[in-house]
């Protein structure tokens, strides 16, 4: 049997390697994060399809992200902050709710890309270190950024751009090398646009 895993949906992507700041206040997700800490059940940070409407099946993309905490906080306004790194990549083989509306779902493991050298794709590196400058809270997330790993390089990329779920999922079925060429060309057109 696959392993129930509690859900945490967003409109955003998280990918192996990846950090992302939660600010929980809501009890069923208090409750997850509760139960990871203690070791009793993990969670993966799902990804929400904004194309569908809020109660339809597909509303929950189908692959997933299982996260560790890597910090935890009190913020300022007395939510509590925490610090997720994603770990691996799985599918969702079924899922459901309990009582208090908590997503959860059985998982299945899928293969993500491997770590590459990127000599090649330094543009990726330096368009990203650009973004970093202009918002440091993001490079605070990164004390030690994997820049050499392509793998690293376009899994970033594709959390910070606002590309379509299904544009995302598409690029992730792809091998590594195809979808770093993608990424490139579609950031090379969209600075010129910008410009």
């Amino acid at each position: 049997m696959n392993p129930v895993i509690a859900l945490f949906p967003l409109n955003t992507l998280l990918l192996p390697e990846g950090r992302m700041r939660l600010r929980l206040f809501e009890p069923r997700y208090l409750r997850m994060m509760k139960e990871a800490s203690s070791g009793k059940r993990p969670f993966a940070m799902a990804s929400l399809n904004p194309l569908v409407s809020q109660h339809h099946p597909d509303r929950i993309c189908p692959e997933v992200t299982l996260v560790s905490i890597v910090d935890f906080e009190q913020l300022p306004d007395g939510l509590l902050g925490i610090t997720v790194e994603g770990t691996g990549r799985y599918q969702i083989v079924k899922r459901w709710q309990e009582p208090d509306k908590l997503h959860v779902a059985e998982l299945a493991p899928i293969p993500f890309w491997s770590a590459q050298n990127a000599t090649a794709e330094q543009q990726l590196w330096q368009k990203l270190q650009l973004v970093f400058k202009q918002y440091p809270e993001l490079a605070r997330l990164y004390p030690e950024p994997d820049h050499q790993n392509l793998c690293w390089l376009v899994s970033r990329w594709m959390e910070l751009l606002p590309l379509t779920p299904h544009l995302k999922r598409q690029w992730l079925t792809q091998d590594l090398a195809d979808t770093a060429k993608d990424l490139a060309l579609w950031l090379e057109d969209s600075l010129e646009e910008m410009s």
